[in-house]
């Protein structure tokens, strides 16, 4: 039962990364807008540009926030023990994302209320760095679980220095790196197809920036002991790192030869793949700790009860399907590209 709860979590968290990430990626790529345009048409056009990419994730953006909301619930649930260390743990990196999340939310639905061209430039710079947030410390916490914490014989992780190392820091260059490709490659689907070619090329570009920061915290990760000692399942880390490097390179050829389809398809799948290494590589602990190996806190540990874990398990049963076919359905009723018919959301 606790397996099947831990994959559950897994399963969301990792969904919430793929709908959110394009959200958080379009977010940053409103920083390609001028912030001083040079004339009133370069500042109309600016803010066309800005309001056509908000208005390509417009359907799904509230709707992908519920995968997050469902997580924590998970959390909160199934995992309380685990749920009460992350929070105190990881309270630095959490709350910043927590905080980018908010910022991109209120950023992207006030963006449209002011006339002036200044005020919905500042806005935009809100949600860019609202998106920049959320992708670093969501990648963060990723970094963190699998580097281990400092988790006494008390019970509790002690400080919170563990967050500020370079491997933390570079699994989190790393998220949002592909956060930055899966909004570009999202956009290449949705856009209509003469604003969709730009957008592509700079996806292509990006793809190699994204290898490259996976292969620096690859490097670290390798380089750094308490990592190295964390890891209870090396081989299943480097295959499922292998296999996020292959939906890269996939993603980089679809993009080159116009598929964009297969390549958000590859760029989701790289997004998704970080939650289940994590996961994979330490199982069955969930918490490593870094000062004493007793202390480290199993699945099984951090799970609830059985008794509550069987209702909760009755409760899930009908939400998951209805969740699923909601997500389903908005995909399909919104497939396609935006044009001058779509609706105007932001």
């Amino acid at each position: 039962m606790e397996l099947a709860w831990y994959a559950l979590l897994g399963l969301f968290f990792a969904t919430y990364l793929v709908l959110g990430g394009y959200d958080y990626g379009v977010g940053l790529l409103l920083a390609r807008r001028p912030t001083a345009p040079a004339t009133p048409e370069h500042d109309r056009a600016a803010d066309a540009s800005s309001r056509a990419a908000l208005n390509a994730v417009g359907p799904f953006f509230l709707g992908n926030e519920v995968w997050l909301v469902t997580a924590v619930g998970i959390l909160f649930g199934a995992f309380p023990t685990l749920e009460g260390e992350l929070l105190s743990g990881f309270y630095p990196v959490v709350l910043g994302a927590l905080a980018g999340v908010v910022l991109v939310t209120a950023g992207v639905q006030l963006r449209s209320r002011p006339r002036a061209q200044a005020a919905r430039a500042g806005w935009d710079r809100v949600v860019v760095a609202g998106s920049a947030l959320a992708a670093l410390g969501w990648g963060a916490l990723l970094g963190g679980l699998l580097q281990g914490v400092p988790r006494t014989a008390s019970g509790h992780v002690t400080g919170v220095g563990h967050v500020l190392t370079p491997f933390v820091a570079a699994v989190g260059l790393a998220v949002l790196a592909l956060v930055a490709v899966q909004g570009a490659t999202f956009l290449t689907l949705r856009l209509p197809a003469a604003d969709a070619a730009p957008v592509a090329r700079l996806a292509h570009r990006l793809v190699p920036a994204a290898l490259a920061a996976v292969g620096t915290a690859a490097v670290l990760g390798l380089l750094s002991d308490r990592v190295r000692a964390a890891v209870a399942r090396p081989a299943v880390a480097v295959l499922l790192l292998v296999a996020l490097v292959a939906a890269l390179l996939v993603a980089r050829a679809a993009l080159g030869r116009g598929r964009a389809g297969v390549a958000f398809a590859a760029t989701s799948a790289a997004l998704a793949l970080p939650v289940a290494l994590v996961g994979a590589a330490l199982w069955p602990r969930v918490l490593v700790s870094t000062v004493d190996p007793a202390a480290s806190l199993t699945v099984a540990d951090a799970a609830a009860s059985g008794p509550t874990l069987s209702l909760l398990g009755w409760l899930a049963l009908p939400l998951v399907p209805a969740l699923l076919g909601f997500q389903a359905m908005c995909w399909w009723v919104f497939r396609g590209r935006t044009d001058g018919r779509a609706p105007v959301y932001w």
